[in-house]
């Protein structure tokens, strides 16, 4: 088993709860409608990777090794940097402050990264290194 998968997929789960809370009670009253529905994108890909974070941290009982670690930290790091860049610029957004400059590249990394993860758990999957209980 390789923890690391399943203390980020909860890490990640309960934070995209608090995040998601805090955006339906208080950001709807400074958001525009559009920054509200691009902030629940953030929210509901942060839902949708902790899920996979859990799955991938099943899969390693039956997957060993590199590709199922590289998938745990490329989810984790996506994750952060695709839903984090979002919240990040709706916020800097709604605030009228403008000018940092190179923050907008953040979400494609992130998403990169997530589709990156995905091809590493096809790996895990199609490897030698699978248990075939």
């Amino acid at each position: 088993m390789f923890k690391p998968a399943l203390v980020n997929a909860t890490l990640l789960g309960a934070s995209a709860v608090i995040i998601g809370a805090f955006g339906a009670h208080y950001l709807k009253t400074i958001f525009t409608p559009e920054q509200l529905i691009s902030f629940e994108t953030g929210v509901r890909y942060q839902f949708y990777h902790a899920l996979a974070l859990t799955f991938t941290g099943i899969l390693s009982f039956f997957c060993t090794g590199k590709y199922i670690k590289t998938a745990t930290w490329l989810f984790t790091i996506g994750t952060v940097l695709f839903s984090g860049s979002i919240y990040i610029l709706n916020l800097l957004a709604s605030k009228d402050i403008i000018g940092i400059k190179g923050l907008g590249i953040v979400t494609p990394i992130g998403g990169l990264c997530l589709i990156a993860a995905w091809i590493c758990l096809l790996f895990a999957i199609n490897s030698k290194e699978v248990n075939s209980n």
